[in-house]
């Protein structure tokens, strides 16, 4: 009856807890390196740019490479409990900004439940340091009758225009500047003092993903870094246009700062844009440098893949089906099609 009661006791709290793997989230350990100590969160969430794959990428490199612990989220079907880009009203595992050192956002017109929405922007208004990738200038598509709607993209009261896009991170969506698909976007440093510019020289920032129009000048005090040349085609050596759309040049990567911390926005950022050295060296050094840790950013820091990398290319309706995070983990290939 004993080894009955231990076999039952054993069985039960084996059920109470998720099976490895089962997380709907990824954690990638800390370790040496000028990120060690601190914690970042990633939030993937779009519909075109595969954050789902990105993220990911990104968070292993910023692990591996530079020691900083990385917690990747994901939009999660809780249905299925499997990774779905298209399912706009749930990121679980946000309590992990209560920890984090820095949030990178991947997102693309979110529509979050209240709880959730108010564990980002807890750690927003705080002053804590920010990163957005490409469509996260637009982030949330919020109806007008719920308690956050002015952080939507579209938001027209004045006191919040272009909710937390142009607010928080400086700009939301406006339009296409280069022609999506067929014209792509090479990097022109125009700050090249700036630590985020360290080891990157101009035409090193290369992405198959267009330039965003952005309205000029940046509001508040942003301070653009890196603006974006309008190449005629989706191959890095291709010419620039040359319609008066590159005079003058969108910014592509800016700093500014909101409630007193420092922010860094990139309408670059794709799933495939970072088989790209420049653009993995602009997110890594802007990851240290919102964290206060400018002073570590060399040109010589390892920025390299963390095992295999094939990204989808960027579309609708093209993510990976059947995915959990733990696919994505430090064991898998990336993605795993």
């Amino acid at each position: 009856m004993l080894r009955a009661f231990l076999c039952l006791t054993i069985l039960a709290v084996s059920a109470s807890v998720p099976a490895l793997g089962d997380d709907p989230w990824l954690t990638f350990p800390g370790g040496d390196g000028p990120g060690a100590g601190k914690h970042i969160v990633l939030v993937s969430g779009d519909h075109e740019y595969r954050s789902e794959e990105a993220l990911p990428q990104l968070g292993k490199i910023l692990s591996q490479r530079l020691g900083f612990r990385c917690t990747v989220l994901f939009a999660i079907d809780p249905k299925t409990g499997l990774i779905d880009p298209e399912f706009e009203s749930n990121i679980p595992g946000l309590q992990a900004l209560d920890s984090a050192d820095l949030v990178i956002l991947g997102l693309r017109f979110r529509n979050l439940p209240d709880d959730q929405m108010k564990m980002i922007l807890d750690y927003v208004d705080a002053g804590r340091p920010l990163m957005g990738l490409r469509t996260s200038t637009h982030p949330f598509n919020i109806p007008a009758d719920r308690k956050y709607a002015k952080y939507s993209w579209n938001n027209k009261n004045k006191d919040f225009a272009g909710g937390f896009g142009k607010q928080v991170l400086g700009e939301t969506w406006v339009a296409h500047h280069g022609k999506h698909g067929s014209e792509s976007t090479a990097g022109i440093i125009s700050d090249p003092d700036h630590p985020i510019a360290t080891g990157i020289q101009s035409g090193d920032i290369w992405g198959p993903t267009d330039v965003y129009a952005v309205k000029l000048p940046l509001s508040g005090d942003g301070h653009a870094i890196v603006k974006g040349q309008i190449l005629s085609g989706m191959n890095p050596d291709d010419a620039p246009v040359t319609d008066d759309r590159n005079d003058p040049m969108m910014p592509i990567a800016w700093t500014r700062t909101y409630n007193g911390g420092r922010v860094f926005t990139t309408t670059m950022g794709s799933a495939d844009d970072l088989p790209n050295e420049g653009v993995r060296r602009m997110l890594v050094n802007a990851s240290l440098w919102c964290v206060g840790l400018e002073d570590r950013i060399t040109d010589d820091l390892d920025v390299s893949i963390v095992g295999e990398y094939n990204p989808t290319g960027f579309g609708f309706k093209k993510f990976i089906p059947g995915k959990k995070p733990a696919d994505y983990d430090l064991t898998q290939p990336q993605p795993a099609k």
